[in-house]
């Protein structure tokens, strides 16, 4: 079962699993923006470059790597992303980052995953955004965060996955922001590791 996300929210990715997790799926979608025309002709729809990024930290609180449009790899192979998407054209996902947790390195404590808006639009005028996680090797979608009800602003630190006691568990950060890559919210995800 689909747990909906409230901000500051808390979850065991496993026990939401059902058992043992070792692989998940970042999901971003969004639909480009539609405008009426007069009378109901003119009407058009205006591209939204939304873009996915998961930081990885290390016990220190550090930077160690960063997954992104500019970098569809870490450097260990753990976490790719699976392509930029400009418009939002489309039907489900429109950027997914998947994780191989097993395969991320033990200096790894959290991972931290964030939307910007690269194109300047603000959530308010973005439609049907929305994040989840998803089990990798069934498709079940663990847990999901919608960011279109989020207001005025331009980015968002959405979730950090973090090992504790041994397994990987979901905090819903929910936190608003502004800046166009994940380098503009690298102050404000700090308090939150």
């Amino acid at each position: 079962m689909t747990v909906n996300l409230q901000k500051g929210q808390k979850i065991s990715l496993e026990k939401e699993a059902g058992g043992t997790l070792n692989k998940v799926t970042m999901g971003l979608g969004w639909d480009a923006i539609k405008s009426r025309g007069f009378f109901g002709f003119g009407a058009k729809s205006e591209s939204v470059d939304l873009d996915a990024s998961c930081v990885m930290f290390d016990e220190a609180n550090r930077p160690v790597d960063i997954v992104w449009f500019r970098q569809l790899k870490s450097r260990d192979g753990s976490i790719v992303h699976t392509g930029d998407n400009r418009t939002g054209a489309g039907e489900g996902d429109d950027e997914q980052i998947i994780v191989d947790l097993a395969r991320v390195p033990a200096n790894v404590k959290s991972l931290v995953f964030t939307v910007n808006s690269f194109t300047g639009q603000n959530f308010a005028q973005v439609e049907n955004a929305y994040c989840r996680i998803v089990d990798a090797s069934n498709q079940k979608e663990l847990a999901r965060y919608d960011l279109s009800v989020q207001g005025a602003h331009t980015a968002q630190i959405m979730v950090k996955l973090y090992r504790h006691g041994g397994e990987w568990k979901l905090h819903a950060i929910g936190e608003n922001g502004s800046g166009r890559t994940f380098d503009d919210l690298l102050p404000a995800i700090v308090p939150h590791l």
